[in-house]
């Protein structure tokens, strides 16, 4: 007689079995088969989320600060409409994030009947947030089905995948599948550049005088390639979301300085940008206005990404990794950029620094304090507020990928999530999570997840009392009218004595790199407030886009 294995305790070895070590959640009627035989076998650590948005964000900031697979298990309809807004965030990521949600028996499904937790369409719903989404439709078929959806979530680009297992084939029992205890997922291998292409991109490169590299998320595993091209006298710039792909510090690069006046005005000299795993998304570029190279070759693995955003003279659609690789070989001593060129960039990028930073008084010394105070290689992650849209994004130097965790999609909210996601995810290594105030208090909840997982996240709370940057909107566009941006907030000092976090309030901008040095050298969760109505206001960041008109009063 075969062995027998419920699809329940298959979920569970299949995650074990493909190096999973952590997932996040919420346990529920519609998932109970498959975190029993978590807990029962002590297969993972399962993270007990207090909503299933705030396990969302902890998945994808563990799969970006691991390197790893994040796995988010909810419960069916409302439970997995509520991870929407996270996968969503993922999506724009490109974080490798497995979705493992229930569903009604497969009796009632797509029936209407309103079962416990029924929606109409959920499948529908999970594609249209999810890289894709799929559905378990029978026991035998579980097994195939997941090893399809992991190996999407793992594939260039990378993005978050759903499936759905209805409750009665999640009870099935089944014979063993064969090969269940020796998974190897079929991840496409790189796909390299195509000769005709490389040779066109190399003879350009090799005639251009004052060419530019500019590398977005897709390029972030190209980091020897792109140093040896900066080797040769190419320098580099990144998009916000593609930080770290080599040491900041680098005088060879511009990091994130990509919208920057000087920087901007530089572009006009340059013969040649190269753009390698980028969107050149609108956030970044005044919604495709910012003016660029008007010679340009992009480099991306997806080939909808042709002239998405910008127009290029040469697409080359292959692995951005094996691309410059390949360039940097077939270029090394044939390039003719100008003498002095290497020089220039970094005299540029010493006057953009220091012109941006004084640019943020009074919080013009809070990115070096806080650099010096973090361990190098401790991560920094951020939510959507004023100081990180500024500072935080552009001169706060990282020097590994992994370091740099934000809302790609420019949300408030997840910044505490990611943060405990980073911190579960990161191997010991120490976390800063920069939040407004009104992020912070937007998922307060989940304070309590990282209480009870010994979280070691410092939670900087950037409170200035409301929503900063509605302000400057309103004041530029509105005609001076602030409706709706002042919150009430908590006491940080009695929330943190309630959650029981070693708190401190700097109220002095010259205070805030020891009270971070003593909140980093306490194991687990710690709460600092920064008292941005002492500090002073923040300088107004927000400008009216080209297109826009200024409301008349």
């Amino acid at each position: 007689m075969s062995e027998t294995i419920k699809v329940g305790d298959l979920v569970a070895q299949f995650l074990k079995g493909i190096g999973v070590e952590t997932a996040f959640g919420v346990i529920s009627v519609h998932n109970i088969p498959v975190l029993d035989a978590i807990g029962r076998g002590n297969l993972l650590r399962f993270v007990m989320a207090r909503g299933e948005l705030g396990a969302g964000h902890m998945a994808d900031a563990y799969a970006r600060a691991s390197g790893s697979l994040g796995v988010l298990f909810t419960s069916t309809g409302p439970g997995a409409a509520n991870a929407c807004g996270s996968i969503v965030e993922a999506r724009f990521a490109g974080s490798p994030v497995l979705h493992i949600t229930g569903q009604t028996a497969t009796g009632n499904l797509d029936k209407g009947q309103g079962t416990v937790h029924d929606v109409p369409d959920q499948l529908g719903m999970l594609k249209s947030v999810s890289k894709s989404a799929y559905r378990v439709r029978s026991a035998e078929t579980a097994l195939g089905t997941l090893i399809q959806a992991a190996t999407d979530a793992l594939t260039p680009p990378r993005g978050p995948v759903s499936v759905e297992i209805p409750i009665d084939i999640q009870r099935t029992e089944i014979p063993v599948p064969a090969g269940l205890d020796n998974i190897v997922l079929p991840i496409p291998v790189p796909r390299p550049p195509e000769t005709a292409s490389l040779d066109t991109l190399t003879d350009m490169l090799k005639s251009a005088k004052r060419p530019l590299l500019w590398t977005g998320n897709g390029a972030t595993n190209a980091t020897d390639a792109v140093n040896r091209l900066m080797a040769l006298g190419i320098p580099h710039v990144s998009s916000w979301n593609g930080r770290g792909v080599v040491d900041e510090t680098d005088p060879m690069t511009l990091g994130a300085l990509n919208a920057t006046p000087e920087v901007v005005e530089y572009y006009k000299s340059v013969d040649l940008l190269i753009v390698a795993g980028c969107r050149l998304r609108g956030h970044e570029t005044a919604d495709m206005s910012l003016d660029l190279p008007e010679r340009r070759v992009q480099i991306d693995i997806d080939p909808a990404a042709d002239g998405r955003t910008y127009s290029s003279d040469l697409f080359v659609c292959a692995d951005s990794a094996l691309t410059l690789g390949a360039v940097a070989d077939a270029v090394e001593g044939k390039t003719q950029v100008e003498a002095g060129y290497g020089n220039e960039i970094a005299e540029l990028k010493a006057l953009t620094t220091e012109n941006y930073r004084k640019a943020q008084a009074p919080y013009d010394t809070f990115a070096a304090d806080l650099r010096a105070v973090m361990p190098d290689d401790a991560i920094w992650v951020r939510d959507i507020t004023l100081s990180n849209s500024t500072w935080g994004n552009r001169i706060f130097p990282l020097n590994d990928p992994t370091q740099n965790i934000y809302p790609i999609g420019a949300a408030i909210g997840p910044g505490m999530q990611l943060g405990i996601g980073a911190a579960i995810g990161g191997g010991g290594r120490k976390v800063v999570c920069m939040c407004g105030d009104g992020g912070f208090n937007l998922n307060m909840t989940e304070l309590w997840t990282a209480v009870q997982e010994r979280a070691d996240v410092v939670f900087l709370v950037m409170n200035d009392k409301g929503y900063g940057v509605i302000r400057h909107i309103q004041e530029i566009l509105y005609g001076g009218r602030k409706f709706f941006h002042d919150l009430q907030g908590p006491d940080y000092e009695g929330l943190a004595g309630v959650a029981g976090l070693h708190f401190a309030r700097v109220s002095k901008a010259s205070e805030l790199g020891d009270k971070v040095a003593s909140a980093l050298s306490v194991g687990g969760p710690s709460l600092i407030e920064v008292d941005m109505t002492a500090i002073g206001a923040y300088p107004p960041y927000f400008k009216a886009p080209p297109y826009a008109q200024k409301d008349e009063e």
